[in-house]
């Protein structure tokens, strides 16, 4: 078939979507710009990696990998449910939690569905429902770098079919604290679905007024799903594995109904329980890097280093303003091997976001940065 052909068979909604930007590999930056030594400060990944008692669990597993893995998870949904104080029917799994936010629009949504979201923003959270023809409502961040509690309360009483929010933000890191996130459950009209993005919740709830979203949400009679991920402080970023849990068994019902039958796969699913049962060894690394977080960030504001404006974060990340465009100095640091993500939304082409590695790693950063801002 010829070009013009493929392009006639697409939904209308898909050719102008744009990829996700899933950042450098080690490999492609080690083979473009000769570096021999790498600090992967690009995607969030939490260094520390995940407990030993993974590699304990996934022993021997090579002689199993013949067989289908549970197709409903049950073991981690119920493991999970049981931390979390909800019905194993509550919780539902994903390929990494984005295969949820899939799975929702999927199920939901449809030619134009209203969506509230912000920018800069994760961008599945825009991929996924424009590839649903939904329309979006999209929020802008206050002068400060946070998240603009008026226009979201007005936006949310309009009545979305779904608001995605992101608490903490993925680039920015700033965050709804209780009191917000109780004025955002009051602008919320019945029918619309909250999505609580929580990612980075490990690290979050270690910020003082984060809010306990489940405990907020419980007693409530609309319909919400929280997600959560094994990526970030559980360290399992290379298998992807997220979950999420609804406000009712019936919303992960519908959710089975587009999902992928074997979605989650039986390595990821044995790491996550594995992992799941260690917490105290991701509670450990999770404060090792926010420890590492306020240090870097302290390094970035001393003087010496002039001209950089940096938002609130509760996450493993800064996201930083260096005040010029920022494709020059992201050239500089893959020369010298260090990896970061420069951001390329219309209006944040000056910032960069750098995960908080290993202490070397965060050394090698900062040093190179004042090298090259001068």
């Amino acid at each position: 078939m010829n070009a013009p052909t493929i392009q006639q068979l697409a939904r209308r909604e898909v050719p102008p979507l744009p990829p996700y930007n899933a950042g450098l590999s080690s490999e492609l930056v080690m083979a473009r710009y000769g570096a021999t030594e790498i600090s992967r400060l690009a995607s969030n990944e939490n260094p520390f990696g995940p407990s030993p008692a993974v590699s304990r669990a996934l022993a021997g597993l090579a002689q199993r990998i013949h067989n289908y893995p549970d197709a409903g998870g049950t073991s981690l949904r119920q493991a999970i449910a049981a931390r979390c104080g909800v019905a194993a029917g509550q919780v539902v799994l994903g390929n990494g939690s984005e295969d949820i936010l899939q799975m929702l629009c999927l199920a939901l949504l449809g030619p134009g569905d209203r969506v509230l979201t912000q920018r800069p923003g994760f961008g599945l959270h825009e991929i996924f429902p424009r590839m649903m023809g939904a329309e979006l409502d999209v929020l802008a961040l206050t002068p400060a770098l946070e998240f603009d509690l008026d226009a979201w309360c007005q936006a949310l009483a309009r009545g979305p079919k779904i608001a995605f929010i992101a608490n903490p933000s993925n680039p920015v890191g700033c965050m709804f604290d209780a009191r917000a996130f109780e004025r955002l459950l009051a602008a919320t009209p019945a029918g619309t679905l909250l999505v609580i993005d929580e990612a980075y919740y490990e690290y979050a709830r270690l910020t003082p007024g984060f809010p306990d979203a489940l405990a907020a949400l419980r007693d409530q009679s609309r319909p919400w799903i929280v997600l959560r991920t094994f990526s970030k402080g559980w360290g399992l970023a290379g298998l992807r594995v997220g979950y999420g849990i609804a406000s009712d068994a019936a919303l992960v019902q519908l959710l089975d109904r587009v999902r992928t039958p074997f979605n989650v796969n039986q390595v990821a699913q044995e790491a996550a329980l594995a992992a799941w049962g260690d917490e105290h060894f991701m509670g450990q690394a999770v404060r090792e890097t926010v420890r590492l977080r306020e240090l870097v960030l302290g390094q970035l504001q001393a003087p010496g280093v002039a001209g950089l404006r940096i938002a609130p974060s509760a996450t493993n990340f800064l996201f930083i303003d260096l005040g010029r465009p920022n494709g020059p100095v992201n050239e500089a640091l893959l020369g010298r091997g260090i990896i970061v993500k420069p951001w390329k939304e219309a209006g944040f082409e000056s910032f960069i976001r750098v995960s908080i590695g290993l202490a070397a790693d965060n050394e090698r950063f900062v040093q190179a940065l004042r090298q090259i801002l001068g």
